[in-house]
């Protein structure tokens, strides 16, 4: 009897080790992202001409979010957002090449002290005190530091769940071609309206285009190594971009060019295959991880779970998304709120050019210059030289999808203009977002102007600093009144 009881209760205990194995009950997790791609430039989005077979099966396979926003159109603020789960200047890095604070919430960090092998591949670029947060960090390999995060999946321990950040440095600038993706004709490419239609245009853009098939070429070797180790059922695969395409009027801007992030999410598990038109922040990257992965969200996360919406694509878990435009290179203070149809954006330093050293990079930009001097510019082309720019922006972006019509001054708009105007000052008090009254100044000259002593150059006041808003976790209007 003693035996039989013994054998039972043994029995048990290995069943019971076997239910909370990784794959059981906690999620793997691979978050894909990319370095400066913007939304409409995946096949999955409706591209004609570019190629991404690999991140397109996982979109048909799981869940493409339409309207998934930035908190900011800039390299190290934006991951630097993205792995807090807090707005950029709640998290005391907002501005370009600022590291994150000793002490940051971390959510890689809270999985690893939950269980989980963490790894981050590839571009870091949010400060050595994010470190604490992975187990294993690696500079990645290849032109788009992308050659080593198969093996990495080979040699990870295999008793803990584990959390992948895969980070390329493609598309960023300069280009970088090989034989991992396509090589693209210049007649095939789509020049948007805001860049001059030219030769030199067409080659950038043909040059970003390969770029882009090869980070998905990437991220289909390591859909196939998943399977092969029998774990992509498990695994939670996340597939977005920092921020818009390095070409003027698309990095570091507020329309959908620079803040739109492609966002494909794959989880046989807990996705139900579909489209979605929901909102959701990059912020909200964090709590969704922990909550699948169940972990307690850290009260400083400002982002909620959209794992409702993973269920149900009809399901909202917030009507607003809100992001900002600080420095980059050059001075900038721009805020957005996009509800409903409408994108609302609020310039605090319009007395100046829009500019951002893409603006005139590569030969889409040096083209737009040209067309500049020549006096040659459509009006959509003007944008980037604008001096003064619009105090206030309002665009319905249903009717206008490159954001070029303002109708902040349309009588017919103005109850939705105090709409927006409300949303975004709740959000500028709740979150202690400020203007610094020492901001910090523009590092580069354009082009014709004389150059600036880099030498010289010094970071002035960050947005929030004079709040103290890294202690701030208000999460500013989540919902429509």
């Amino acid at each position: 009897m003693r035996n039989t009881l013994f054998i039972f209760v043994v029995t048990l205990c290995f069943a019971a080790i076997g239910s909370s194995s990784p794959a059981a009950d906690r999620p793997n997790v691979v978050l894909f992202l990319a370095d400066d791609i913007s939304q409409e430039d995946l096949g999955c989005y409706g591209h004609p001409t570019i190629q991404t077979p690999h991140i397109d099966a996982l979109a048909s396979g799981g869940l493409r979010f339409d309207n998934a926003y930035l908190t900011t159109s800039s390299c190290s603020p934006s991951r630097c957002s993205i792995i807090t789960g807090r707005y950029p200047h709640n998290t005391g890095a907002p501005e370009l090449h600022t590291e994150l604070p000793a002490g940051s919430v971390l959510f890689p960090q809270l999985l690893k002290d939950a269980g989980y092998y963490t790894v981050l591949s590839g571009k870091h670029h949010m400060g050595k005190n994010a470190n604490v947060a992975f187990s294993k960090i690696s500079k990645g390999k290849g032109p788009g530091k992308e050659e080593d995060w198969v093996q990495i999946l080979e040699k990870r321990p295999q008793d803990k769940p584990f959390f992948c950040w895969y980070a390329s440095t493609d598309a960023h600038r300069d280009w970088a071609i090989n034989d991992d993706a396509p090589k693209y004709d210049p007649a095939d490419v789509v020049v948007p309206p805001y860049l001059v239609d030219s030769e030199k245009t067409r080659e950038d853009l043909a040059s970003y285009y390969h770029e882009v098939s090869r980070f998905d070429h990437y991220v289909g070797q390591v859909v196939a190594e998943l399977k092969r180790q029998q774990v992509f059922d498990d695994t939670l695969v996340i597939v977005m971009a920092d921020n818009g395409r390095p070409f003027p009027r698309c990095k570091t801007r507020l329309y959908d060019s620079g803040i739109k992030t492609p966002f494909v999410v794959h989880y046989p598990n807990s996705v139900k295959n579909g489209v979605t038109d929901s909102f959701v922040s990059s912020i909200d990257i964090a709590a969704t991880v922990l909550d699948l992965a169940r972990v307690e969200k850290d009260e400083r996360i400002q982002g909620v779970s959209f794992a409702p919406i993973l269920k149900d694509a009809s399901a909202s878990v917030r009507d607003v998304v809100f992001a900002e435009h600080n420095w980059h290179v050059y001075r900038n203070h721009e805020r957005l709120v996009r509800f409903g149809d409408w994108l609302y954006i609020r310039n605090n330093f319009p007395d100046q050019a829009n500019l951002c050293v893409e603006a005139y990079l590569g030969g889409a930009g040096e083209d737009l210059w040209a067309a500049k001097e020549a006096n040659q510019l459509s009006d959509p082309q003007q944008n980037v030289f604008l001096n003064p720019c619009p105090a206030e922006e309002l665009y319905h972006v249903g009717k206008d999808v490159h954001q070029l019509k303002n109708l902040a001054a349309n009588p017919e708009t103005q109850q939705v203009l105090e709409k927006a105007r409300g949303l975004l000052t709740k959000w500028t008090e709740q979150t202690g977002d400020t203007i610094p009254e020492n901001p910090t100044p523009d590092r580069d000259a354009p082009p014709g102007s004389p150059k600036k002593d880099r030498k010289a150059f010094q970071y002035g006041e960050m947005p929030g600093e004079s709040s103290g808003a890294t202690n701030i976790n208000h999460p500013g209007p989540l919902q429509l009144p």
